[in-house]
């Protein structure tokens, strides 16, 4: 399939049979699983992927590849031609009747948002097999009290367990990448064991947190319009900083200040990817 890459769409195609088999074989899919490929692009994994699946729908923006995998795959194929972030995984899910299972060589600027966009679609999406930059897969499995843990480690460690794959050299790609990039699995059917009494809540102080995450818990919720009169009795450490908290942390932090969440959730906090 001739097809020059689209800077705009950030386009990098995989063209490195063994990798796609790798990625394959990672993802293990059996026939009856409704899969949703995003960014087929040429059709590397779509291809491999049917010859398991008897049916895949895939979300493809690009004006000349949508119809060129419909030509490619046929009927095996339900091509979805819009940005994935403009796709409503909920309502693919009611009408496929199962949960989704996601995969995808996804454009790398807009990796966060997508991710961002998955986990506000559950319980639609089981799990999900990405392609990403090797530091933003750091980023969402790294430990407290290391550089990369922030927002994403602690929403996709909450939502999901997340299992680093392997690595993938940017010479598996064309045109080649200026990074270099990890495959990711995350497994939403397997959440933290913990549950937050209200998610909204626990998704503003673990964002309103890191978006000062070099000042003290104590000043980050101030900065949430939480009451110093509410800090008294809370279990966690407010001199803490917040990179210095489990997961676990922010949800007991979170279900003990769930009593004035309205109050907090008027407030705005930066969606930033911490």
């Amino acid at each position: 399939m001739m097809h020059r890459a689209k800077k705009s769409l950030g386009q990098n195609f995989l063209q490195d049979p063994n990798v796609a088999h790798k990625i394959v074989r990672a993802f293990d899919p059996k026939a009856d699983d409704n899969v949703v490929e995003i960014g087929p692009g040429k059709g590397a994994l779509t291809a491999l992927l049917l010859q398991t699946l008897p049916h895949i729908t895939a979300v493809e923006l690009d004006n000349e590849l949508a119809p060129l995998l419909q030509e490619q795959f046929g009927e095996k194929i339900t091509i979805i031609h819009n940005d994935i972030l403009d796709v409503s995984l909920t309502e693919l899910r009611e009408k496929t009747g199962k949960p989704i299972r996601l995969i995808g060589n996804i454009p790398y600027n807009i990796t966060t948002p997508i991710l961002f966009h998955v986990v506000d679609s559950l319980p639609a999406v089981k799990d999900f097999l990405v392609m990403m930059q090797t530091e933003v897969a750091q980023r969402i499995v790294a430990k407290p009290r290391t550089k990369e843990y922030g927002i994403l480690s602690v929403l996709l460690q909450y939502y999901s367990t997340p299992k680093m794959q392997f690595a993938v050299s940017r010479n598996s790609f064309f045109p080649v990448p200026n990074v270099s990039s990890a495959i990711i699995h995350l497994v939403f059917e397997n959440s933290f064991a913990q549950k937050a009494l209200n998610e909204p809540l626990f998704r503003k102080i673990v964002r309103g947190t890191f978006g000062k995450r070099r000042k003290t818990l104590r000043n980050g919720l101030k900065g949430l319009d939480i009451p110093v009169s509410e800090f008294e009795g809370l279990s966690v450490d407010l001199e803490l900083r917040p990179e210095e908290l489990s997961v676990g942390d922010f949800v007991l932090l979170s279900n003990e200040l769930v009593h004035i969440a309205p109050q907090i959730l008027n407030t705005t906090t930066e969606d930033a990817d911490g």
